[in-house]
């Protein structure tokens, strides 16, 4: 990060999956707008999840990313926002219980509106017209009207987006996150005959908060025990919004993103010379950063570099996303170049967007077991590497939708159809996320034991 650096710098580069806006004065007016809204996020709230992941990068914490594929105008309720908070909740509960240290929450929230594609156009009943790339820039309807991207869709989505935190941030401290009711929501999942196997680890984390109880530790008594701090997050990939939404933070005389207190660069969009890697290496925000099974090592010596110059604890998240069975190819020599150059990372597996399949009813789908391996080859390289899994990131919603298979009520092709939601990609439902953290709970609760056994040694 350098002194010199301009947050508008990014536009004398080579840019990608960005739209191109037919009406530059609109456009204009739109920037300069936003440019005089509040920022969503403060300076100090990104210093401290730099904090928090720079001790999930030590192995003291463990980061749990998730949330929609990508937010919607028309599905915006807080019901939904509600949904996906408690059920991240209980996911962090479940994690902490395995991995005994703190779980770092960062929902992909109050920003996620855009959506790279693998192609600027598609084609239905011969006719082709532009990508839908999210309702931050174009609407889904297949229509020409609703493909043309407009830039007030920047100020409905900045209007969403500060009311998702709003209500996140009431969620955090007013007495929702209590420990206790969060653990009696996942008490009702264990009862679920199909949730036998799990109800051992639930009876634990039960006995442990009696225990609590017993020796005056309430949320009445321990302010912690009824708060959660709780952290948004997005790929940054409009950069017209995210430069009008950033700021000068006057105690450090640094950038901040102000549209979200984490954000990341895609696998599509981590070209080293371009305008994505250009604005996020001059924010102080904590930066993902996507790899997929094209990173080369020396693409990425030059990213962390670019990235993270100082090498900050906490500054880079590398979020690995490979697809099952296809993990031991590529992430054991990126790790082994993380290692050479001493750089200091977070280690994320995203077991999402590397499998994804089309159904045979011809829905675009995730089948819950290749997510679950993924997750174990992840954790089993690291721990053959001997380095750090720093954390999860999935795409996962708190509603009841049927757009992944398999899971512990084995949703089929079949079910597919039944509440199919999503816009873009197929999201985890609670059930299936909820399962998802007990598995992982249990990989940390392993790893734990064989670093204690070999220190033992």
């Amino acid at each position: 990060m350098t002194t010199t650096w301009q947050k508008s710098d990014w536009r004398a580069k080579p840019r990608v999956q960005m739209p191109d806006y037919t009406d530059p004065a609109a456009l204009a007016e739109v920037e300069a707008r936003l440019s005089q809204y509040p920022p969503l996020v403060f300076a100090g709230e990104a210093r401290r999840l730099k904090r928090e992941l720079g001790a999930a990068s030590r192995g003291e914490a463990f980061l749990l990313q998730g949330g929609d594929c990508a937010e919607s105008f028309d599905q915006f309720s807080a019901d939904a926002i509600r949904d996906t908070f408690k059920v991240m909740l209980q996911m962090a509960m479940v994690l902490t219980y395995g991995a005994k240290v703190p779980v770092v929450k960062v929902g992909r929230m109050a920003g996620q509106f855009a959506k790279p594609r693998s192609a600027p156009t598609e084609t239905v009943d011969g006719v082709e017209l532009p990508s839908y790339r999210g309702d931050i820039i174009n609407e889904l309807a297949f229509t020409p009207e609703a493909r043309i991207p407009d830039p007030s869709k920047m100020l409905q989505a900045y209007t969403q987006a500060a009311a998702t935190l709003n209500l996140l941030r009431a969620f955090s401290t007013g007495g929702f996150a209590d420990i206790n009711r969060v653990h009696s929501w996942t008490l009702g999942f264990t009862d679920d005959e199909k949730a036998a196997k799990y109800r051992e680890m639930a009876s634990r984390i039960q006995d442990t908060l009696d225990f609590m109880a017993a020796a005056g530790m309430t949320a009445e008594t321990q302010h912690e025990l009824g708060s959660v701090d709780f952290y948004t997050s997005h790929e940054a990939l409009l950069l017209e919004y995210e430069e009008a939404l950033t700021r000068l933070d006057s105690t450090s005389g640094k950038w901040l993103a102000g549209s979200g207190h984490m954000i990341w660069i895609g696998d599509r969009t981590r070209q080293p010379d371009g305008a994505h890697v250009e604005f996020a290496r001059g924010v102080m925000n904590p930066i993902g950063l996507k790899c997929g099974p094209s990173m080369e090592p020396d693409d990425l010596k030059r990213l962390m570099a670019t990235l993270n110059p100082e090498n900050e604890a906490g500054r880079l998240t590398l979020i690995a996303r490979f697809g099952a069975g296809k993990v031991g190819d590529h992430l054991p020599r990126l790790i082994r170049t993380v290692e050479s150059e001493g750089a200091n990372v977070v280690w994320v597996c995203d077991p999402m967007h590397g499998n994804t399949i089309k159904s045979a009813t011809g829905y675009k789908t995730r089948p819950f077991e290749s997510v679950l391996r993924e997750v174990q080859d992840f954790f089993a390289i690291h721990r053959a590497e001997g380095t750090i899994p720093g954390g999860v990131h999935f795409e996962m919603t708190g509603q009841d939708v049927t757009e992944c298979t398999g899971g512990m009520r084995a949703l089929s092709d079949e079910n597919l159809s039944d509440r199919y939601h999503t816009a873009c990609d197929p999201r985890l439902n609670a059930s299936q996320s909820l399962e998802l953290a007990f598995l992982v709970a249990e990989e940390l609760s392993n790893l734990r034991n064989s670093r204690q056994a070999a220190q033992a040694v």
